[in-house]
């Protein structure tokens, strides 16, 4: 059973950056799509980025387009996310996905069966 445990999140200024690290454990996702999606209260889960199995392809939400960059380590089963000129719309819960798939990278939430617990991001203006 996979298990995906996030870290990095926190409390920033408007133009600062974040760089999220989700470690996975229990099985390898060396070829599995991954990627990051975000939820405020009262909407429905969103994707943020997400990259494809070994890592060769990548998509992003527009809005993130530019500040945000997706990468994964498929030696050590980690997946990140680096998070630069914060904006307070970006302020959410992030969580990072694996998805049951190989190949991709996919950008419904529904391609996804592994979650992690979340992580809380917060821009001040």
């Amino acid at each position: 059973q996979v298990r995906l445990t996030e870290s990095g999140g926190g409390f920033v200024q408007t133009g600062e950056s974040l760089r999220l690290t989700c470690a996975a454990s229990g099985s390898s996702l060396r070829r599995n799509a991954m990627g990051w999606f975000r939820q405020v209260p009262g909407k429905e889960r969103e994707f943020v980025a997400v990259i494809s199995g070994i890592g060769t392809e990548t998509t992003y939400e527009d809005s993130v387009k530019g500040r945000f960059t997706i990468s994964r380590d498929t030696v050590k089963n980690i997946l990140y996310l680096q998070m630069d000129g914060l904006k307070p719309e970006d302020t959410a819960v992030y969580y990072c996905a694996a998805s049951k798939y190989y190949g991709g990278p996919y950008s419904a939430a529904t391609d996804y069966d592994s979650w992690g617990q979340g992580s809380q991001v917060t821009v001040s203006s």
